[in-house]
């Protein structure tokens, strides 16, 4: 409700953009940002609104605001792949290793994982689902088994839920459960986070002199990565959309 201007018939440029599938409100304002967004032939600015008949261009495609057919997969992602549309130096992406059915679509990651993270992955082109995927209120619990390079000691698991500040940004855990059983388990744990900043696991840990060696998503709300091979993708099914967002 806060994405629309005072005037009824209009709506804010990231909102128009993320409901026409293109990618989620947050990924839509770095695009305004980069400048790869025009308006009736203008660059678009950041927080501007739009109405019927404006003209609104994207990477140098005109968009509505009428949504494609609705498509989410999940992806067991490997390491060594990056989540992301657009990559200069070439590194192999989600998308690479998407089957060619898929390339019709424009898609994009609703939460990435950094390079050398893996697991779990959800890849769509419905920008209200990413953003609510996304964002904090919308209360999507995500699961990390972490592995690091020394063992976790008990003193810093309250400071890792407390939380650090770093470059302007919070960042901490929602649970931390140390590993009870198996190799190295004094050295792994399973971390919850309901917010997705960038690496913030890997920066967390970092913080109280932590190195992340291994980093795996394996469930998001109540979707578990399961039966999947590395690299691999499929549709999600109805009941399970609705599972991400099961506490």
């Amino acid at each position: 409700m806060g994405e629309k201007s005072k005037t009824a018939d209009t709506v804010r440029l990231q909102k128009y953009i993320a409901d026409a599938g293109i990618c989620s409100r947050r990924k839509a304002e770095e695009m305004i940002r980069e400048d790869r967004v025009t308006v009736n032939g203008k660059p678009a600015e950041i927080g501007m609104s739009v109405r019927q008949g404006d003209k609104v261009v994207v990477d140098g495609r005109g968009i509505g605001r009428k949504a494609p057919e609705s498509l989410t997969l999940m992806m067991n992602k490997p390491r060594g792949v990056l989540c992301t549309n657009h990559d200069p130096h070439h590194y192999k992406t989600v998308f690479t290793l998407l089957p060619s059915e898929y390339l019709k679509y424009r898609l994009f990651c609703a939460g990435r994982l950094d390079k050398e993270s893996e697991g779990l992955v959800i890849i769509t082109n419905d920008g209200a689902l990413a953003n609510a995927i996304t964002h904090p209120s919308g209360g999507v619990i995500k699961r990390y088994r972490v592995l690091l390079n020394k063992p976790l000691e008990t003193k810093h698991i309250e400071k890792l839920l407390n939380g650090v500040t770093r470059e302007g940004e919070r960042l901490y855990a929602e649970k931390i459960i140390p590993a009870s059983h198996g190799p190295d388990k004094e050295m792994r744990c399973e971390v919850h986070l309901q917010q997705g900043r960038k690496r913030e696991i890997r920066r967390l840990f970092e913080a109280f002199g932590y190195h992340v060696k291994r980093l795996n998503r394996f469930q998001m709300g109540q979707l578990v990565l399961k039966k999947l091979a590395p690299g691999m993708a499929r549709p999600l099914k109805p009941e399970e959309l609705e599972s991400l967002f099961r506490a």
